[in-house]
């Protein structure tokens, strides 16, 4: 068998033809597998990156609603605490007034007090000139109720004249 020229050709050729194109198909299959796994790659950390956004906003929303609900509760304690403050004052000045009103009180009472009983000894002094008739002179006692009628005792013995000297 004589190799020729062009079998070497041919057998190259073939070689080389089906080698290197198996060679460039490997190697172009290689790149479209690389292209394809940077797209994926890409993919994913775009719907990781969106991901992400969306738990950012989410968290950002709860957030600013936290601190809107933080920022109601010392509004509305602010209030209560204001109300609670002008309250006690309130009350402060009212328990002052009791106090105050009730030593005026005690005062004015103990001042009656002690005009009653100047009045009750008045009345005690003077219980011996009085006389439930205008023209006796010999004053003797008579009965005075609390309604203020006079009344004359019944018996003569229970009526005893008084004889001392004014």
């Amino acid at each position: 068998m004589e190799i020729t020229l062009d079998s070497i050709i041919s057998i190259l050729g073939l070689l080389l033809g089906g080698g290197a194109g198996a060679f460039f198909t490997w190697k172009w299959q290689k790149r479209k597998a690389k292209a394809e796994a940077e797209n994926a790659e890409i993919d994913a950390a775009r719907e990781l990156q969106g991901m992400y956004q969306t738990m950012l906003q989410d968290a950002n929303t709860w957030l600013k609603d936290a601190h809107d609900k933080v920022e109601g509760l010392r509004h509305e304690r602010d209030y209560y605490q204001k109300d609670r403050n002008e309250l006690r004052e309130k009350m402060e000045k009212l328990q002052k007034s009791v106090i105050d009103w009730k030593r005026t009180a005690e005062d004015d009472r103990s001042d009656m007090k002690l005009q009653i009983a100047k009045l009750g000894r008045k009345v005690e002094l003077m219980a011996p000139f009085m006389c439930g008739d205008l023209s006796c002179k010999l004053r003797q006692r008579v009965i005075i109720s609390d309604d203020g009628v006079v009344k004359k005792p019944r018996k003569k013995s229970d009526i005893e004249p008084n004889n001392e000297v004014v």
